[in-house]
């Protein structure tokens, strides 16, 4: 993650702080499959992320203010949540599968369910209950 903007622009600024190999795949597991402890977004990650590679991008997540971090007793796991700002990050990760599946139409069942257009409710609702589950609100 880039602390100190290259440019302007709002494009590059956006890929320095989510543009990297693993932020929007760890955005998405807490978002689509709800892994929300470090133990959990560790071992079930199918890309394989390595620990020190998930404890640097969940303290840049975190201190960018995509996610929080609860506070728990030592030895308890805590639990990270999506931000306002996190949430935001769901309809581009939705185009984003989309655009996955026209590269590769294999990788279709394997996309998030909020990604699926037919999805209940659509997407705002998804993005609703999951500001519910994360913000309370």
């Amino acid at each position: 993650m880039i602390t100190s903007p290259r440019s302007d622009c709002p494009v590059n600024r956006a890929l320095e702080m989510i543009g990297d190999q693993w932020s929007l795949v760890i955005l998405r597991d807490i978002a689509a499959y709800d892994r929300r402890s470090f133990r959990e977004l560790c071992t079930a990650n199918e890309e394989g992320i390595s620990a020190p590679v998930l404890s640097r991008r969940l303290a840049d997540l975190t201190r960018a203010g995509f996610l929080t971090k609860a506070d728990t007793s030592p030895g308890k796991q805590g639990q990270y949540s999506l931000t306002e700002l996190g949430l935001q990050t769901i309809p581009l990760m939705v185009e984003l599968a989309r655009l996955g599946v026209l590269l590769d139409p294999a990788t279709a069942r394997n996309a998030p369910e909020f990604a699926d257009p037919s999805h209940a409710g659509g997407l705002e609702t998804e993005i609703g209950e999951l500001r519910r589950r994360h913000l309370g609100g």
